[in-house]
């Protein structure tokens, strides 16, 4: 994808489903599937269906529910890229919710769409996933942005100076965190165990002075903004292998 592959009836964009209403997958892959170019590879209705089945199936877009009886699209959305760099994922929900599409972003999504969206706009924003593109607004996205990091902090500086209150291993663990990566992941990344992983990510929060996750996941992006342009002397956001 992005690349210039051209899909066509013979080689058509492989898509894979995730909604744990089967009406939804039906749905959803009778309209996709009246299309030439696109082709429904396989669905599912668990996160855990999803992971198990999902990589197999070499999808080029993977359309995911966002709420699921066993987990979320979003942290399969992030496993799934893990295991295929290349896949797009485009978010379905019922809900318009500025912190659900905060951590579709922060996971890797390339697309966040309302389950109301028109059938005619779903096959288009397929497309537009499968050619390499996005279809985030990035206006909504910045804006996004910036109104989480005036609430993970009052200013730069003060954003700099607890930065600097952290220890190394948790400035490895913020950069991850920054990254995407989920509590097992980083684990794996510093050899360290997820319980250990989730003491580091408590404490870290509290010197922030940050609640949620995803706001120290803003966090480290300017932190690691602000160490590429030279700006920020207080930043340390690079981690060892």
């Amino acid at each position: 994808m992005g690349n210039g592959t051209e899909f066509s009836a013979q080689s058509p964009i492989r898509v894979f489903l995730l909604d744990d209403h089967e009406v939804v997958r039906r749905g959803v892959q009778d309209l996709l599937d009246a299309e030439a170019d696109i082709e429904v590879v396989g669905d599912a209705g668990t996160a855990d269906h999803a992971l198990a089945r999902g990589p197999a199936l070499r999808p080029d877009v993977a359309i995911l529910d966002v709420r699921l009886p066993d987990g979320d699209g979003i942290t399969v959305c992030r496993e799934l890229r893990s295991r295929m760099p290349d896949l797009a994922c485009l978010m379905l929900t019922s809900f318009d919710d500025d912190e659900a599409l905060l951590d579709a972003i922060m996971a890797g999504a390339a697309g966040y769409v309302l389950k109301e969206i028109k059938g005619t706009d779903l096959v288009a924003a397929v497309r537009t996933l499968a050619s390499g593109r996005s279809t985030l607004d990035p206006s909504t996205t910045a804006r996004l942005m910036n109104s989480l990091r005036g609430e993970g902090s009052d200013s730069g500086s003060a954003e700099g100076d607890a930065l600097t209150a952290l220890s190394p291993r948790e400035k490895d663990v913020l950069a991850l965190i920054g990254e995407g990566l989920t509590n097992g992941q980083i684990g794996k990344r510093l050899y360290l165990s997820e319980k250990t992983v989730k003491n580091h990510i408590s404490r870290l929060l509290a010197k922030l002075g940050v609640e949620r996750r995803i706001q120290a996941a803003v966090i480290a992006a300017h932190a690691a903004d602000d160490h590429a342009a030279g700006t920020s002397p207080h930043t340390t956001a690079h981690h060892t292998a």
